[in-house]
């Protein structure tokens, strides 16, 4: 019976585009057990991703590969309970942190900064990936890089106090998105030209659901360095800036 509701479903047609759940059919009044326990499993592994921790050896033993100084570096939340109840302190660098960004702050078109926002899953699986297609798009156009950063407990404000301290023209945020019942590992990138506290979002672009299932890394690192280049060019970001990459064949 729930079989054959799910073939009547005028949904069905939508489910080869998406992991959703739509067109799920239905025993009674509610929906069918395997379909339950999928829910559950995927909320559960939605509430792993919230509390995972970044790789910070593992993402570093990576990023050697770019031949860039990598610093680790913490925000003001001290732990996962303060950084979920105190989204101000996820934006703000700890003292120790600020200080060391005092010996690297040498100037750089951008700055590279990977936090763990609310699924370090996403960036510890998705963030080296990226970046490997991404660095040899801005070494060919000979644009300087600052030290890589690694955030934990971040928010994507954070990036602004960041490139302050590299001196850098441009920040480049990757970090963990809002996990989904879906999409624990979706990675978003946040750009922002001249980066300083007190932006909101308006001033950032940002591309959204980096994964294997979701924008792939060569789609997203073609927008990416669109962005920049575009950023650096017109000397803005954010509202002001529009994604017209695909209007220029």
């Amino acid at each position: 019976m729930a079989e054959k509701l799910i073939k009547n479903d005028p949904l069905i047609s939508l489910k080869e585009f998406t992991a959703a759940r739509i067109a799920i059919g239905r025993t009674g009044t509610s929906i069918p057990l395997k379909e339950s326990l999928e829910f559950k499993l995927a909320h559960a592994h939605a509430r792993d991703a919230v509390y995972s921790e970044l790789d910070i050896e593992g993402l570093t033993n990576s990023l050697q590969a770019f031949n860039l100084p990598v610093l680790s570096l913490h925000s003001q939340a001290a732990n996962r309970h303060k950084y979920l109840k105190r989204p101000d302190l996820g934006r703000q660098l700890d003292e120790t942190s600020a200080e060391l960004l005092k010996d690297h702050g040498t100037g750089a078109d951008i700055a590279i900064i990977i936090a763990d926002g609310l699924s370090a899953t996403a960036v510890n699986e998705n963030a080296f990936s990226l970046l490997k297609l991404l660095m040899p798009m801005f070494s060919n156009e000979k644009l300087r890089l600052g030290s890589l950063c690694l955030v934990r407990q971040g928010r994507v404000a954070i990036g602004d106090e960041i490139a302050v301290g590299l001196r850098a023209k441009l920040s480049i945020v990757l970090i963990g998105e809002r996990p989904g019942l879906s999409s624990a590992d979706s990675m978003g990138m946040y750009l922002t030209y001249n980066p300083r506290p007190g932006l909101t979002d308006e001033s950032r672009n940002c591309i959204s659901n980096i994964r294997p299932e979701g924008l792939s890394y060569h789609l997203a690192a073609g927008k990416t360095f669109y962005l920049v280049q575009e950023a650096l060019k017109r000397k803005l970001s954010g509202v002001a800036l529009k994604d017209n990459a695909g209007l220029l064949d």
